[in-house]
């Protein structure tokens, strides 16, 4: 068990020693143990040392010269500079908050960045500025598109934030396949099994073993629907801003013939755009919701970002548990 504090210091300080400054490592950290913290450890420090493999080889620029363009009051475009993603969609999202103030909404494009974790992390951002978000980024080759034999999109998740009147924020943040593939990826790494009708092998077999699912292909949730929707996540945050796309995405493992050049966009929008009275609104659209029957077994009705928000107050009281490779990682990047 590791203490919170402890740990994330220790998170900004590997980042340190491999060219970031404090206020990027900071970011960094914080972004990495949120995800520890609501339970998403497939984007927590299960990715910590794959982040720094990429800044050695130099596909992730340490020291990036981010460029901002204004396109009008609402509309900035940002080139990362190969950025990690952490720092890209951090500046991404505050520069769609600051649009937002101005005009009503904002939105960004950003291209040349990396991975950067649970876009809710982000999108919670807004929200606490009682705006709503939606972001979109897209991701290294998983899924097949409807009809073909080869994978091309990436699990590209969509999501979206609101503010709900109370302490809770709605974020519904999916991937648009069955399970997300850092999932797969711990599941490969603790040699467990992955649950039955996510992935296919290479050969266009089912599969439950996570390794075979690695080398095939993962299964989109709700069919050809699936399929369509990570096309779109693929034309709006790789073809509309000029970023890797169909299928060019490197994967951040796997591939180190050059940076990702992951592309995003983030929109955010004023809450009372519209309707002054959008907390009353929400309020009672929540309520309705949650008064209906429920099945069998059900105590409550839940809206996205419930369970993660108790998951988070949970675990923010404790101590992180590591398993051992984890720890070795940690070790290894602090000796070295």
């Amino acid at each position: 068990m590791t203490n919170i504090t402890k740990l994330k210091n220790t998170v900004k300080k590997i980042f340190l020693k491999k060219g970031l400054n404090h206020n990027h490592s900071k970011k960094c950290a914080d972004a990495i143990i949120n995800a520890e913290l609501v339970g998403a450890h497939s984007h927590g420090l299960s990715r910590l040392k794959m982040y720094c493999n990429r800044i050695d080889r130099k596909l992730i620029n340490p020291k990036p010269k981010i460029k901002i363009k204004k396109i009008s009051n609402s509309i900035s475009f940002i080139d990362a500079d190969n950025s990690i993603g952490f720092v890209a969609a951090d500046i991404a999202i505050k520069k769609a908050i600051q649009n937002s103030k101005k005009t009503g909404i904002g939105l960004v494009a950003v291209k040349k960045s990396g991975h950067y974790g649970l876009s809710g992390f982000y999108a919670e951002k807004a929200v606490k500025k009682n705006l709503i978000s939606l972001i979109f980024t897209n991701a290294p080759p998983a899924v097949a598109p409807h009809g073909a034999l080869k994978s091309l999109f990436g699990t590209n998740p969509i999501c979206f934030g609101s503010p709900t009147g109370s302490k809770i924020p709605f974020i519904l943040d999916s991937s648009i396949t069955m399970i997300n593939r850092g999932k797969i990826r711990v599941a490969a790494r603790k040699k467990q099994k992955i649950p039955e009708g996510v992935a296919l092998d290479k050969f266009g077999n089912p599969t439950t073993n996570a390794i075979k699912a690695l080398e095939g292909v993962q299964l989109p949730i709700a069919g050809f629907r699936g399929s369509g929707l990570a096309w779109m996540v693929d034309i709006l945050s790789g073809v509309l801003t000029g970023a890797n796309n169909a299928g060019k995405v490197k994967d951040p493992f796997d591939d180190f013939s050059g940076p990702q050049n992951v592309g995003h966009l983030f929109i955010t929008l004023k809450s009372n755009l519209f309707v002054k009275n959008f907390m009353k609104e929400i309020k009672n659209n929540i309520k309705i919701i949650k008064k209906l029957p429920k099945i069998k077994g059900v105590k409550e009705i839940l809206y996205p970002g419930e369970n993660k928000f108790y998951r988070y107050k949970r675990n923010v009281k404790k101590n992180i548990l590591l398993d051992q490779k984890t720890k070795n990682d940690i070790k290894n990047l602090l000796d070295h």
